[in-house]
């Protein structure tokens, strides 16, 4: 497919030519990519849209949210509840799910955003962005209920995020590899600038929070220790790090160049699986990252094939290249 034609071309075709998707689902992800489009706003407005600093509430992990944070969550269902494609949403940001209202007719699919990763990032103008995953509502069911999300990531239709940088990028899989689009902010358009892009197997590049290593547990430590180690160690090469604090930002990278993220358990709070969503975070992430080519595990099993039990669920996280990511979970098994 030839470069800088529209995301809604690209969808076309996608629907039409190749059979991938119906089209209420291609329509669903062009609104949810308009909504980006006006988050992208809000964010390049910065100060001078009185969307800086803090909201004064908490949102149901207990984290302080920003002002851009209920912004994005406000956008994006706002955008969504009305278009007849979606059942209900959900959001990082909320208690329990979003039905449709109904005064609007009601769709097959069930989205899911964080409207805002990486928000802790905003009042320093360093890159954040959406993250979105759909699925499709179990037939015969015409109520919707929280447990309509209780779906394994290997059931996803369709996953992505928008990354608010240097540049707003939207990153889109349906299931048949990964492409991505910039907004061209000229014509008010996402324009496609790479398809079925692949993540190299190898890498020398790891991306973790350094500050937590006295709470990793062993098998990260034993990884991490040898990467420092560089060519003197037993890996033979030498690593660089890179942490940005903004999953999105993290990811895009690794999609673009390679590499491999680490957000692992810790003994910190060790009732908790870990720190990032399974549903709004890891699984739409990690469906990326293989559909790229890369692999995404807890440390112990393929994150997509974890059977959430609440729609707020955390879980570890390890993805990236290939062969790293399988070098850390065989750490973990022991080996």
């Amino acid at each position: 497919m030839p470069k800088n034609i529209s995301l809604t071309r690209y969808l076309v075709e996608q629907q039409r030519i190749d059979g991938h998707i119906p089209p209420e689902l291609r329509l669903l992800i062009e609104v949810v990519a308009r909504a980006c489009k006006g988050i992208s706003q809000a964010v390049n407005k910065g100060a001078l849209g009185d969307v800086m600093g803090t909201a004064g509430s908490e949102n149901v992990q207990g984290e302080i949210q920003k002002k851009l944070d209920i912004i994005a969550n406000e956008v994006l269902i706002e955008a969504n509840e009305w278009g007849g494609h979606l059942a209900a949403m959900a959001s990082e940001e909320m208690d329990s799910i979003y039905v449709v209202p109904n005064r609007y007719p009601q769709g097959e699919y069930l989205l899911m955003f964080d409207p805002l990763d990486g928000s802790s990032n905003i009042d320093v103008n360093v890159s954040i962005g959406t993250i979105f995953s759909v699925l499709k509502k179990a037939e015969g069911n015409h109520g919707v209920e929280e447990s309509d999300f209780l779906q394994a990531g290997s059931s996803q239709v369709a996953a992505g995020y928008c990354v608010y940088g240097p540049q707003t990028t939207l990153v889109l899989t349906v299931g048949d590899g990964v492409a991505m689009f910039t907004l061209d902010r000229e014509q008010g358009s996402f324009l496609l600038i790479e398809e079925n892009v692949k993540i190299p197997d190898n890498t020398q590049e790891f991306a973790i929070n350094m500050s937590n290593m006295r709470h990793w547990d062993e098998p990260v430590k034993r990884y991490i220790d040898e990467c420092l180690q560089g060519k003197e160690g037993p890996r033979g090469k030498d690593f660089n790090m890179r942490w940005i604090a903004s999953m999105v930002a993290d990811v895009h990278r690794i999609l673009c160049r390679g590499g491999v993220f680490l957000y692992p358990w810790d003994k910190r709070e060790p009732e908790k699986a870990g720190k990032l969503r399974l549903m709004y975070e890891a699984n739409p992430m990690s469906w990326l990252i293989e559909q790229a080519g890369g692999a995404a595990t807890n440390g112990k099993q393929r994150i997509l094939d974890l059977q959430p039990t609440k729609l707020h669920e955390r879980v570890s996280v390890i993805l990236g290249s290939k062969n790293e990511v399988e070098r850390v979970t065989a750490y973990h098994s022991g080996l």
